[in-house]
């Protein structure tokens, strides 16, 4: 018995039951020659429940109701589409024939105990590039060598109060009331939560926004 006790706790026998509950969001642009592309996913508690591909972000769980989806998914569409013509716009003045791919994750988990923690990181073509301290509302550099790009894409996230304390709101309040509702088991948003769901995405893509002008203003030798 003592053995098995043992075993069980090499192994995390138990661990499932102090699991925390998930929130995350997945987003990858790829720019190339003038053109982006979309896609990626939400999924809470390890249930798949929102889909962007393209400009058109679905809904997979039934966690907004259909008029007011209508309305988010029409805000995704909008900045996603700005997206593309400001990357358009710069890819005129200085043109860039090779790809660079951007990913952003971001969500929140909520323990058993009541605690929370969220996050926000971004990578670029493949390497941590900045990271979100959501306690502080703050940009940091991941970039290896402080590289001018990361600099100045941090400077530009950090002007803004949407790339700040929205930011910040929508993983400590928005994010973490989303998975209280789930573990109260009413599968709906708590009602002092105003920020819609999709506002991540939203933010994502003002994220990757800033980004992009950083590197082709750094690519054309003006940071």
């Amino acid at each position: 018995m003592l053995q098995l006790l043992l075993l069980c706790g090499a192994l995390g026998c138990g661990a499932d039951q102090a699991a925390p509950l998930t929130f995350t969001m997945l987003q990858w642009t790829r720019v190339y020659r003038g053109s982006s592309i979309f896609w990626g996913n939400a999924s809470l508690d390890g249930r798949l429940s929102h889909l962007l591909e393209g400009l058109n972000v679905t809904q997979v769980l039934p966690l907004e109701p259909p008029e007011s989806w209508a309305r988010r998914q029409q805000d995704v569409n909008t900045y996603l589409l700005h997206f593309s013509q400001l990357v358009q716009l710069f890819t005129k003045e200085r043109p860039i024939n090779y790809t660079q791919s951007l990913c952003c994750r971001l969500g929140c988990q909520l323990f058993p105990n009541g605690t929370a923690h969220s996050f926000y990181e971004v990578a670029l073509n493949g390497t941590a590039f900045l990271s979100f301290h959501v306690p502080s509302a703050t940009w940091k550099r991941r970039w290896p060598g402080g590289d001018a790009v990361a600099a100045y894409a941090e400077g530009e996230l950090m002007k803004y109060p949407t790339t700040t304390q929205d930011l910040q709101h929508f993983l400590n309040t928005t994010c973490v009331d989303i998975l209280r509702a789930q573990s109260a088991g009413t599968g709906k948003q708590s009602s002092r939560s105003h920020a819609p769901l999709v506002l991540g995405l939203i933010l994502g893509t003002i994220a990757l926004l800033c980004m992009v002008v950083g590197i082709f203003l750094c690519t054309g030798g003006s940071c």
